[in-house]
This record gives C-alpha cells, structure tokens and sequence, in this order.
C-alpha cells in the first residue's frame, strides 16, 4: 500500500524542516520552499519530493504555475501543512501597502488559494489541512500590527473553510505556536535591544510533534485548535 501523501509549504524554515523531517516517517512529502541550500538537504531524506517554489510569485502571480504542476497532477493529498510566513515589525504609522501585501499575500491568500487548487485531491483522500498560526492570531502587541493582522484573518479563514468542508470529508486544523526558535523570531529580535536567548523559546520540533498528534486523530474526530507554548511563559519568568 503507498503511503499517505504529504504537502508542506515553507518546508525550508525552521519549523518546516522539523515538519517535513516528522511527517517523512510514513508520509510521502512534497516540500515546498525558497533555500536551495535546504532544499537539497531535505530532498536526500527518504520519502521527500523536495520543491524549489517561491509560492507568491508562482501560485498568485502566474510566474511559475508549472513548478507546482506535481502537486495539482496528485490523485490525493491526505495532510497540507500551511507554514510559509513572514513576520516584520511594523505600527500602523510606520506601514506601508506593500508591507501590508506582502504578508496578507503569503500569510493569507496562498493558505486560500493552494487549499482551493488541491481542495479535489483533499475530498478524494478525506485529508486533512493544518495552518499554522500564532499566538498573535488571538492577541495583537504594539508594534506587530500587519502579522498579528495577518494571523488573524488565518484564523478566520481555517474556521470558515473547516465548516463549509464538514460534509465534504476534509477535516481543518490551527496549530498555534507561541514565541519558537526560528529565524523568523531571531529577525524580530534584532529589531529589538533585548539579547537573544534560545533556551527561552520553544523548539521547532515541538510544532512538528503537534503536528503528528493531529494527524493522528482518529477518523470520526478532528482537532481543531491546539495552542503550543512555552514550558514558562516569558512573562512569568523569574
């Protein structure tokens, strides 16, 4: 019997490696990302299809449709893991349109739009879909005004498309990470004084396990939110 088929965007990240790492024991993985560099190391796993993709340009703008082409020829896609972002510090003030596309763009619509395109092969295999939010997308902080923004939409957008597949066999899932180890939180951080301490914040590899306990839910359930935090929360650190 072939293993259950897997589609991971931003696969290069510091979640999405740890992702793709977890879901390549017994899913066949399409990893979708930008670093070449990554990208060669995860396509020598076994089990990983890796896909050389910047997802805005390809799937919203029609640059590079074709390289997605793999995916959309699938018969079924039982697990898509929504993980590409990005997250820049900005107020209202300081914003801009572009800013503000940029990350409703990745943040948002491509979540949307690859959901709709592989919404078929999803039925077909009676799959599962797994965004991946924040604790922003529930709280908003001065000063991360678009992301929070951004995750908040997600979030909406997850709820909603959960209810209108819940008679079509494809089960919907938010997994929110707090504050974790990645280079996208080390980028906010610079643009902070505060001294970066990765002891503070929660391994990627925790996300990926998240992962793994829901997919494994059983077929007559469905999990729809999990939050992952730190062991101790920053503010209640002595």
């Amino acid at each position: 019997m072939s293993k259950p088929i897997a589609v991971v965007t931003g696969a290069t990240g510091g979640m999405g490696v740890e992702i793709v790492r977890e879901l390549s024991q017994d899913h066949t993985v399409y990893a979708l990302g930008r670093n070449e560099a990554v990208l060669a190391d995860l396509g020598k796993l076994d089990n990983v299809h890796a896909l050389g993709t910047d997802v805005v340009a390809d799937l919203l703008d029609g640059g590079g449709v074709e390289k997605l082409g793999s995916l959309l020829d699938l018969g079924r896609v039982d697990v898509l893991v929504h993980a590409a972002a990005i997250a820049q510090p900005f107020t209202v003030e300081s914003s801009t349109v572009e800013d503000w596309r940029a990350h409703l763009d990745l943040n948002v619509v491509v979540p949307g739009e690859l959901s709709r395109r592989l919404l078929p092969q999803l039925r077909a295999a009676q799959g599962l879909v797994i965004f991946i939010n924040s604790g922003a997308g529930s709280g908003a902080f001065p000063g991360n005004v678009i992301y929070a923004a951004s995750k908040h939409a997600l979030r909406a957008l997850a709820d909603a498309f959960r209810k209108e597949e819940a008679n079509g066999g494809v089960r919907v899932s938010t997994i929110s990470p707090g504050p974790t180890d990645t280079a996208m939180l080390r980028g906010l951080n610079d643009s902070t004084d505060e001294e970066y301490n990765p002891e503070l914040y929660i391994d990627p590899v925790e996300v990926a396990r998240a992962i793994r306990f829901v997919v494994r839910a059983g077929s007559s359930t469905q999990i729809t939110n999990v939050d992952v935090r730190p062991r101790v929360e920053l503010a209640d650190r002595e």
